[in-house]
């Protein structure tokens, strides 16, 4: 009889991982259809933001995370800020990494349409 319950035991056992293998070939679609593209697709878009970030010069025009528009005046490399001017005689200083992007020109604007 005790033998007979561990024939029982191992059978389900079997049968269990048989039952979990659809679930296992549907993680492993979705992570190559779903998870690795979009993990692609953020590491682009960081490596184009920290391009971004260093390419920053003085006279470009930019939007700030917080939704500031402004032009960079100074870029200090030591602290890693730069200094925007929001208005005519105002100026404000602000970490690189709070540039949210560039403005686009009216150019590129008018290219867009």
């Amino acid at each position: 009889m005790y033998l007979g319950s561990l024939a029982f035991l191992q059978g389900s056992a079997s049968g269990g991982l048989l039952g979990l293998l659809p679930f296992i070939l549907i993680f492993v679609i979705f992570y190559f259809l779903l998870i690795r593209p979009q993990q692609r697709k953020q590491r682009q878009a960081q490596q184009e933001r920290g391009d971004m970030l260093k390419s920053l010069k003085a006279g470009d025009k930019v939007v700030t995370t917080g939704g500031i528009y402004g032009t960079i005046v100074a870029v200090r490399e030591k602290d890693d800020t730069v200094q925007l001017r929001i208005a005519q005689s105002v100026s404000v200083e602000a970490e690189r990494s709070a540039i949210a992007r560039l403005q686009e020109s009216e150019k590129e604007v008018e290219a867009g349409k």
